[in-house]
């Protein structure tokens, strides 16, 4: 029931929401005065493109947001400068802003935060609670021991207030090399959970940053920076993912001990994760790396930049994110979902046009020789709204291989020699006769027309069981179109035993196919149904004005099933 329709009822009368248990949650801190808005972020580390498990966050994030009139920021978690690059932030502010995530003029970074966060970590040390260690790597992990062992406390835990200001000022001004010196958590070493085992929350590292040059040699970790970020910006709740979860501890301590007022509550959900997909960002980046794919933005990956360029809408994507609930409990949708959604939202959107992929000529022996007709096509039958074009019919046309056959099989409605079909929006056509090349192989198919059947003539003397489509020889265009499958191997699954991405040899093939004129006037993320062939868009990268390519976004029938919710 839509609002207008229930604008006017009673409370007791309207519908009772569904709401999930994040919504629940800021419903009682609104009612218990914990705040009194809501304001929520979506935190990327720019390291890599954001991928459709991202679209999640964003999605929920911003949607939480708007249905409480609430703030939305998109803020960069840049505090491993080591992986970051400004290609990344640039790619991820535009991928939130297609999904239709409204953060206004608020972007932020943790870097803008860095010296906030470096009088933190002196407050904490004058508190007693950080101090300097200079144990390596290896020992701090053997002192951390594990879940059935206690930690045990660093030599240098109880090292003076005076002394670890000193060695922390020296860490900022570059006297020691990377790796030598941290800043560590004073909490617990005897903590059931290790990341409260005095976790590090400073390191050296003499690189230079993309926002703040060089002006630090040392950098926050992400554990101790994040909260902090949330804090700054005043932000209510802090919506992540489960594996955060044993974070929320040390979260909560860091925004109590570093004396934050109104501190942020840390709610967590379960990740979006999709069968037989790349999203592991090293992953992605050694397929890049490695030229497997053409980039971040190749059309079978699931970075939401690739989703893009291969077609799918933002509304697809929102759509699938609701389809695949949000809960605490770990699952995985089933691309086929994705698949569902992007057929559902274009079906009645795009017009269905006539492409061959895979041409032999058709001659119409009986048509006069020289003469073209136009003839009107209906953009979308289901959708009357989107009107007609008209496209030229003459002697010769292209249709589909698999279109005619020599020997078919039972119950086959397409051409073979003696049968006749319609030609969409045209005529009835027998098929009489065919050429073949040296390998046997179909190259020309010819044929008689009934210039009484023409569409719109309601002709009735007979009927055809088998429609196919064409196009017209002499004024076709030609274009690329590359066909897609997945990535990986569905039936052998994601890895290899060496621990491997297991390739599917056929994810992409790429064909030079016929197309009705107007498919020859179009610009980057068009989309359009190939009647028979699937839905298609034009590549926002590799096409030009004379000469388009076109990617499959997906084929038109699929096995998939949605669910209807039981009465």
């Amino acid at each position: 029931m839509s609002e207008e329709n229930t604008k006017d009822l009673t409370p007791e009368e309207k519908p009772v929401e569904s709401k999930n248990f994040i919504e629940r949650a800021i419903d009682q801190d609104l009612a218990e005065g914990v705040y009194d808005h809501v304001h929520t972020r979506f935190p990327p580390e720019p390291n890599g493109y954001l991928h459709i498990g991202h679209a999640k966050s964003i999605i929920l994030n911003s949607g939480i947001a708007k249905e409480y009139g609430g703030k939305f920021n998109l803020r960069f978690d840049d505090t491993n400068p080591m992986k970051e690059k400004n290609e990344f932030v640039e790619a991820i502010e535009r991928d939130v802003k297609w999904l239709g995530a409204d953060f206004e003029d608020r972007v932020f970074f943790a870097s803008d935060y860095f010296d906030v966060m470096y009088e933190k970590a002196l407050l904490l040390i004058r508190k007693g609670l950080a101090f300097v260690d200079d144990l390596t790597a290896e020992q701090i992990t053997e002192y951390r021991g594990d879940f059935n062992t206690p930690g045990k406390e660093s030599p240098n835990r109880n090292r003076s207030i005076e002394e670890n200001l000193r060695l922390f000022q020296e860490m900022k001004d570059g006297k020691y090399a990377d790796g030598t010196l941290t800043l560590r958590a004073k909490i617990d070493m005897a903590s059931p959970n290790l990341n409260m085992r005095d976790p590090i929350i400073y390191r050296v590292a003499h690189v230079s940053h993309h926002n703040t040059g060089d002006k630090w040699c040392i950098y926050p970790m992400y554990d101790f920076a994040h909260p902090i970020e949330d804090a700054v910006e005043g932000i209510t709740h802090s919506l992540c993912t489960l594996e955060f979860e044993d974070h929320r501890p040390l979260y909560d301590w860091v925004v109590r001990e570093c004396e934050f007022p109104n501190p942020p509550r840390q709610i967590e959900f379960a990740k979006l994760y999709l069968t037989n997909v790349v999203t592991g960002k090293r992953y992605i980046k050694k397929l890049v790396e490695d030229k497997v794919v053409d980039g971040w933005d190749d059309p079978r990956l699931v970075t939401i930049a690739a989703l893009r360029r291969r077609g799918y809408t933002p509304e697809s994507i929102r759509t699938f994110v609701e389809l695949s609930g949000i809960s605490k409990a770990n699952s995985s949708s089933d691309y086929s979902l994705l698949e569902y959604c992007i057929r559902e939202d274009l079906k009645l959107k795009v017009p269905r046009m006539m492409a061959v992929l895979d041409p032999i000529k058709l001659v119409i022996d009986n048509y006069p020789e020289g003469q073209t007709e136009m003839l009107p096509v209906p953009n979308n039958m289901e959708n009357e709204a989107l009107g007609t074009r008209e496209v030229p019919f003459s002697r010769e046309l292209y249709i589909e291989r698999d279109d005619f056959m020599i020997d078919p099989p039972k119950k086959y409605k397409r051409l073979y020699v003696g049968n006749e079909v319609r030609l969409m929006s045209a005529y009835f056509v027998k098929a009489v006769s065919y050429e073949t090349d040296a390998d046997g192989k179909v190259t020309v198919v010819h044929c008689t027309y009934d210039p009484a059947t023409k569409s719109g003539l309601n002709f009735t003397e007979r009927k055809v069981k088998g429609t196919i489509h064409w196009v017209n020889a002499a004024t076709a265009g030609k274009v690329t179109v590359r066909l897609y499958e997945q990535l990986i191997d569905e039936e052998k699954g994601k890895l290899n035993a060496d621990g491997t991405l297991n390739f599917n040899p056929n994810s992409l093939r790429v064909v030079e196919a016929y197309v009705e004129p107007d498919l020859m006037k179009v610009k980057p993320y068009q989309s359009f149904q190939f009647v028979r062939n699937g839905f298609f868009t034009v590549d926002c990268k590799d096409s030009t004005e004379e000469h388009p390519v076109y990617n499959r976004i997906v084929t038109l029938k699929s096995s998939f099933k949605l669910e209807q919710p039981k009465a």
